[in-house]
């Protein structure tokens, strides 16, 4: 069992091993015994690998989207260098913003989806949906059935405080967007809070304390999303 899981492939491990390569590479240019050149043309091919092993090893929607990235930009710069076949990336920058509102919408499509499921009623005090754009808000929210909600950011800054909400199901889910913006959420003490968000050129940083009663009385909320050239922050 042990020995299974140090050899587990990971990302981490993807990378450690690129590197080892690309030094072999020219240490052997260096004695003479290569030309680096006609392995480096090569190097998008450790982009496709490291997006294969993330998307492979990703648990959550967040983790696929990063290691589809990864695999996308990999194939086409190897056609690139192999091909000859010049991509000029500012001809496709719309499918930029393609690619924004499809994760929106699928977001937004996952959530619905699962409160069905789970066969929530659509009370609007237990849920938090706030779109600032070119803006800024403060909401807060005291439920003493908090289920989520959605906090969607672009160019502005969204301000949300739960120190007074209760969770009681299993957990609440906050689905969380931001392009060129900052989302700040507090929440309780007694809360534990799992951050499954992808950053991209951004952070998402979760400033909270341990709980103490989290093992006694067990609170748990979800923060899903991006944040892309922003941020979100969680502190209690």
């Amino acid at each position: 069992m042990d020995a299974e899981k140090r050899l587990r492939l990971t990302p981490q491990l993807v990378l450690g091993l690129l590197v080892i390569v690309v030094g072999v590479i020219f240490s052997l240019e260096n004695l003479g015994y290569i030309y680096a050149d006609e392995f480096l043309r090569f190097w998008p091919l450790g982009l496709i690998v490291l997006g294969a092993v993330k998307f492979a090893q990703a648990e959550g929607t967040p983790g696929r989207i990063a290691g589809f990235f990864f695999l996308f930009v990999g194939v086409v710069l190897l056609l690139d260098s192999l091909t000859g076949i010049e991509f000029d990336p500012f001809r496709y920058w719309p499918l930029i913003l393609v690619f924004i509102g499809g994760l929106l919408v699928w977001q937004a499509l996952t959530r619905s989806s699962g409160d069905e499921r789970e066969g929530r009623e659509q009370d609007a005090s237990s849920y938090v949906r706030s779109l600032v754009i070119l803006g800024g808000i403060e909401r807060s929210n005291s439920s003493p059935d908090f289920r989520g909600g959605e906090v969607t950011a672009v160019m502005g800054g969204c301000e949300i405080d739960l120190r007074k909400a209760c969770i009681i199901a299993d957990q609440a889910v906050v689905s969380v967007f931001t392009l060129w913006g900052g989302i700040g959420i507090r929440v309780p003490e007694e809360w534990t809070v799992v951050q499954e968000g992808f950053p991209i050129l951004g952070g998402i940083v979760d400033k909270t304390r341990p709980s103490r009663d989290a093992d006694v009385h067990p609170q748990r909320l979800v923060i899903r999303g991006m944040a892309i050239m922003g941020g979100v922050e969680i502190k209690n």
